[in-house]
């Protein structure tokens, strides 16, 4: 059994992008691009790459400030927890930052199998204003697929849980795709939706999953 889930509007509340653009006051411009991405009113790479932008010059210091705010949901790390006790392959496929997720998951002590994320370029000490990363223009049907290749798991087996446009490749190829307050052009591919982590515990026990 794999549970693939996206972080950013999903397993935490933080966007990292808004977080890094409040230390340069570009947090507002963050927000409105993000919202249109997620709304499917962009294309998500294009969006990154907008965001990334803003970005250039930020100090390393100041990058590392802004992902020490990342947290999961509250309840995320229960979730998180039981889903490895009961020897499922808990995976993050996000097109935010690979630092951001690895700093939540060990403020809570937690750990997943795998993280799928991209990372911000730094050169002399600041932001270059590029991103690299498999899920730039890579989607996350293609990340499930890896995923899945490498742990042996069958398509039938697989669960996906997210909310925004992006999540809509992976939501669409597994076998559960679980919206968590998915956006109104995501709603539509998911199997069903809960809004608290909570709801999501209870589900997965509901379908056998924990």
């Amino acid at each position: 059994m794999l549970v693939a889930f996206d972080f950013d509007g999903t397993l935490s509340d933080s966007e990292m992008t808004v977080l890094l653009g409040s230390q340069n006051g570009t947090a507002e411009d963050m927000a409105d691009i993000t919202e249109r991405a997620m709304n499917n009113e962009i294309e998500y790479a294009e969006s990154l790459r907008q965001r990334c932008a803003l970005l250039e010059g930020l100090s390393e210091e100041k990058a590392q400030d802004a992902f020490d705010e990342v947290a999961l949901r509250p309840g995320a790390a229960r979730v998180i927890e039981a889903l490895r006790d009961a020897g499922v392959y808990v995976a993050i496929l996000t097109g935010g930052f690979e630092r951001g997720v690895e700093v939540a998951l060990e403020t809570e002590g937690v750990e997943v199998d795998a993280i799928v994320a991209n990372r911000l370029v730094m050169q002399d000490g600041e932001l270059t204003g590029e991103v690299r990363g498999p899920l730039i223009s890579g989607t996350k049907d293609d990340a499930m697929e890896v995923v899945t290749a490498v742990t042996g798991e069958d398509r039938d087996t697989t669960v996906a849980v997210g909310d925004g446009a992006n999540d809509l490749p992976m939501l669409e190829v597994a076998n559960l795709a679980i919206g968590f307050d998915p956006k109104p052009a995501v709603a539509p591919s998911c199997d069903t939706s809960v809004e608290t982590m909570d709801e999501l515990y209870d589900l997965l026990e509901a379908e056998d999953v924990l």
